[in-house]
């Protein structure tokens, strides 16, 4: 079962780790999609917002990542770019820690768990390691974060995966809609609309 195209609108609300919201829009683009949305959030009494402006080709690959930040310690900008097959700059600087990794991954977002199950096109019983350029919400570090994929059996038209990611020592089940936007982020995010 492949994914339908995306609504032109989609929101989270963030749950346990933080109390938040996050708004994503849905625009095709030159060959691909341009997803914009913004997260504003309170995580162990600490405010911050992140913007962002992310390019993806065909495939659901990205390519661009334009980020902005802001918590008490300041303001804050990032640009990411990746050239599809693995290799990315941060600010215009190589980031060889970040080769292999396909997907751009924001700690603050629930949307961006969209890119690797849309880009692998798993078949049920398919596990994938989907390494991600890890960018933390407080102050816009990258990281490379290691996660995996399992896709398990559908729930009707609802795709669900498998999900971990070691270095949290963290693994929870997430449930898609038909656009392959996440609904159920168990601990993280609920789809608000």
């Amino acid at each position: 079962m492949t994914f339908t195209t995306p609504p032109g609108t989609a929101a989270w609300r963030h749950l346990d780790a933080r109390d938040g919201f996050e708004v994503a829009y849905f625009q095709p683009a030159d060959d691909g999609l341009r997803v914009e949305g913004c997260t504003t959030a309170v995580e162990e009494g600490e405010t911050w917002i992140v913007g962002y402006a992310i390019e993806l080709d065909a495939s659901w690959t990205t390519r661009s990542a334009r980020i902005t930040g802001r918590s008490a310690s300041g303001l804050r900008h990032i640009v990411l770019e990746a050239d599809g097959v693995g290799h990315w700059r941060v600010d215009g600087t190589p980031a060889p820690h970040l080769d292999g990794c396909l997907d751009v991954d924001l700690e603050s977002s629930a949307m961006t768990n969209a890119f690797p199950v849309h880009r692998m096109g798993l078949r049920v019983g398919d596990r994938s390691p989907a390494p991600a350029a890890y960018v933390r919400a407080t102050d816009l570090a990258v990281e490379r974060l290691e996660q995996d994929y399992v896709r398990i059996a559908d729930e009707g038209s609802r795709q669900r995966y498998d999900y971990s990611a070691l270095v949290f020592d963290f693994a929870c089940r997430l449930v898609y809609d038909e656009s392959g936007l996440v609904l159920d982020y168990p601990e993280i995010a609920v789809r608000a609309a």
